[in-house]
């Protein structure tokens, strides 16, 4: 058996190396790092700004034209990766795709695990979802299992941006780029804290809208906009977590759309719910569980260690390791 040490050992040159066996990161990598992660986050916001428009957000051309944008962005966001590599000379063995998460090896138990652990913590609002839905557990599996359904949820602007583009392009510009470029000069734990700030910030442009369109107070649309910074900050941190776990992208996207999908939990609605004992345990249950599987269901050996990006870590952490 090869241990943890010779695994991340084996990624890296000897010129990589201090007495003591550790990464040396090359000067001013973080402030390379940080900047490149600052101008990726600005790149992919400001691609949303392009188009002059009186429409909202929520109106079809809006979302069409947001659409082209970040694509873009998002197709163009390796190449940020790249040029930060060249730049820096930072030389990690794994291929330039696999660092961001996208590779074969325990691609099925990325798929699931994640996505699993995720419903765990939702347990409360899915209980709720499921005595307040008026269908039969059959009538929503024929449902779900209609193509006609799915083709008329693919025509929706909205649904396909909640739950395919936004998920898919946030998490590939904001975990799948910037891990690889955080990690080697954070560390994979500070890198987990720091990533998800970029991501917090980056929504704080809804802040132009309400006000520009006048959706509310100035003082309601701001604690709202520091409600949802540090909402999506947790969140990030959260698929951070999962993207450096598991070293795949997919593992992210399906927990980012499956929680566009669910929202916010309703707590206050809970409290009112005729059957308010059950769902507040089933609230406590799931919480409870999550913490208690995040770590076993996250597991690196399930999914080919060592992942990618934790070759890029300046010394092996327990982030990484089983």
């Amino acid at each position: 058996m090869v241990d943890d040490d010779e695994l991340f050992s084996s990624h890296r040159t000897k010129e990589d190396m201090d007495i003591n066996g550790e990464l040396v990161p090359p000067d001013g990598l973080c402030w390379i790092s940080v900047f490149s992660c600052l101008l990726l986050a600005c790149s992919y916001v400001g691609s949303l700004y392009v188009w002059r428009s009186d429409l909202p957000r929520d109106h079809p051309t809006v979302i069409k034209r947001r659409f082209t944008s970040v694509l873009i962005v998002s197709a163009l966001s390796p190449a940020f990766v790249w040029t930060w590599k060249e730049f820096t000379g930072v030389r990690p063995t794994p291929s330039l795709l696999a660092l961001m998460g996208i590779r074969f090896e325990g691609l099925i138990p990325a798929v699931i695990l994640p996505l699993l652990l995720t419903m765990v913590l939702f347990l409360g609002p899915l209980t709720q979802l499921a005595m307040d839905c008026p269908w039969s557990f059959l009538d929503g599996l024929r449902v779900a299992l209609d193509p006609w359904f799915w083709s008329l949820c693919a025509g929706d602007m909205r649904w396909l941006r909640n739950q395919v583009v936004a998920p898919l392009t946030e998490e590939l510009v904001f975990r799948a780029c910037m891990l690889p470029m955080l990690v080697p000069c954070a560390g994979p734990a500070l890198a987990v804290i720091t990533c998800p700030l970029f991501f917090g910030v980056a929504h704080f442009h809804h802040v132009i809208e309400l006000l520009r369109f006048r959706q509310g107070t100035i003082s309601g649309i701001f604690l709202s906009a520091v409600f949802q910074f540090s909402y999506t900050a947790v969140f990030g941190a959260y698929t951070a977590f999962i993207f450096i776990r598991t070293g795949h992208l997919i593992g992210p996207v399906m927990c980012h759309s499956f929680c566009n999908y669910m929202g916010f939990p309703a707590v206050s609605a809970a409290l009112d719910h005729p059957h308010r004992t059950t769902v507040l345990a089933c609230y406590l249950l799931g919480v409870g569980l999550f913490f208690l599987l995040l770590f076993p269901l996250t597991e690196p050996a399930y999914y080919s260690p060592p992942t990618p990006v934790c070759t890029l870590a300046p010394r092996v952490t327990s982030l990484c390791s089983s």
